[in-house]
């Protein structure tokens, strides 16, 4: 659909329609059959998966179908294997450093676990977490009586203050350091490596929720520092829903426990005794879809082929240019804190709720979201704005997808003046 056929205001000619180098932004759409139905700006939510990551799924679940699930499940086992090989690729990781989940929840859930069992550290967290993992820590926090300490912001980035964070972190005694590398909440980037480098100086964790980031932003956990590290499939990797996977450092990982262990990361070797997976399959569980982790070690595949310099390029261009054309409109107010420097962009427009127009572009054929304080008190709560429309890019979206947008804020504003 062409922005010529939303009724409104032609989007302003200083977008330019010249493309972001590097991405073959034709050859992505032909591999993306939902380019056709919508302009998609929800890659932060679920992105549009190729025809290929499809076909796999399809294919297992005709598998399955035909030959039960384990049969189906013994006859793919090799690619399944090759699935951890490609994640611990793509993070610069090993494979045996890696767990994969259904959801990044569930990741978060069973390290976090893991980590204060071995004690009760103190518990510091970016306010840019994501509202399951904060509940979460506020929930052991509460149970246990642990300390829980939400870390101020530098007011002149938004990110983690981190002058505060060496404050708390000197003479404090153990610690666990939890931050988001972006929000659900803004395009705000956290300054991860330094976060990595300040940690390790103090004698503390840092556990990184880096569901927006992996295959957004180049992520590799050794230049990061961290010593956990957690993402989901669904979003900038392309991946079927119900895929994550999490990285443990090789240091750390033998310090865990699960506390719950399974069949799939631990063997029962006597009457009350067990031993765990040498590896971080420890954390994992026997059932799971083995259809959607081969969608996901197709979409991983992809995401390295294409390389992560490129595609975190054209994201980030793409969101600086949707951020100046939504700044430069009056009546459109740009929520963003100033260290926002991804492909996710959220704004609010002077006198409509953000639900309306997330409704008004969703006529349009323009799919964002809302995200509302509900889902980020520590952030939009604490900036006393109560939702925000988020749109979020991808490599199948160039400057018509925005010119839609656009031309239907330049409506709703103009309605409203």
């Amino acid at each position: 659909m062409s922005p010529e056929s939303i009724t409104g205001p032609a989007p302003r000619p200083a977008l330019g329609t010249a493309p972001v180098p590097g991405i073959d932004v034709a050859a992505e759409r032909a591999r993306t059959p939902g380019v056709t139905e919508s302009h998609h700006l929800n890659a932060a939510g679920a992105a549009l998966p190729t025809a290929a990551v499809v076909d796999a799924v399809v294919e297992h679940l005709r598998r399955e179908e035909r030959d039960g699930g384990y049969e189906a499940a013994a006859a793919v086992g090799e690619a399944v294997e090759a699935v951890y090989d490609d994640v611990a690729e793509l993070v610069g990781a090993r494979a045996a450093e890696i767990a994969l989940f259904d959801t990044a929840t569930t990741g978060l859930r069973v390290l976090v676990d893991a980590l204060v069992s071995s004690g009760t550290p103190r518990l510091l967290v970016s306010r840019s977490a994501y509202v399951s993992h904060a509940l979460h820590l506020m929930a052991h926090a509460r149970r246990t009586g642990t300390g829980l300490e939400i870390l101020p912001v530098d007011p002149a980035t938004g990110a983690v203050d981190l002058d505060a964070l060496a404050l708390s972190l000197h003479g404090g005694g153990p610690a666990i350091v939890f931050v988001a590398h972006l929000p659900t909440s803004s395009g705000l980037v956290e300054p991860v490596a330094a976060l990595g480098a300040l940690t390790r100086r103090h004698g503390a964790r840092l556990v990184v929720d880096a569901t927006q980031s992996v295959g957004h932003l180049p992520v590799d956990v050794g230049e990061i520092g961290c010593d956990v590290l957690v993402t989901t499939g669904r979003k900038f990797l392309r991946a079927p829903r119900g895929t994550a996977f999490a990285w443990v450092h090789p240091d750390v990982l033998p310090t865990l426990e699960p506390g719950a262990p399974d069949v799939r990361g631990a063997a029962w070797t006597a009457e009350r005794e067990w031993t765990l997976a040498g590896t971080a399959r420890r954390f994992e569980t026997w059932e799971h879809s083995v259809a959607c982790r081969l969608g996901l070690g197709v979409a991983v595949r992809e995401t390295v082929e294409r390389g992560l310099d490129v595609t975190t390029a054209h994201l980030v261009a793409l969101g600086a240019r949707l951020r100046e054309q939504l700044r430069s409109r009056p009546g459109v107010t740009v929520r963003d804190p100033a260290a926002s420097t991804s492909g996710m962009v959220t704004f609010t427009v002077d006198g409509v709720e953000p639900a309306e127009v997330k409704h008004r572009l969703a006529a349009a054929r323009v799919r964002v979201v809302t995200v509302p304080a509900s889902h980020g008190q520590w952030d939009l709560g604490a900036r006393e704005v109560p939702a925000v429309v988020r749109a979020s890019v991808h490599v199948y979206n160039d400057a018509d997808d925005l010119d839609a947008l656009l031309s239907v804020v330049d409506t709703i504003t103009a309605g409203h003046r």
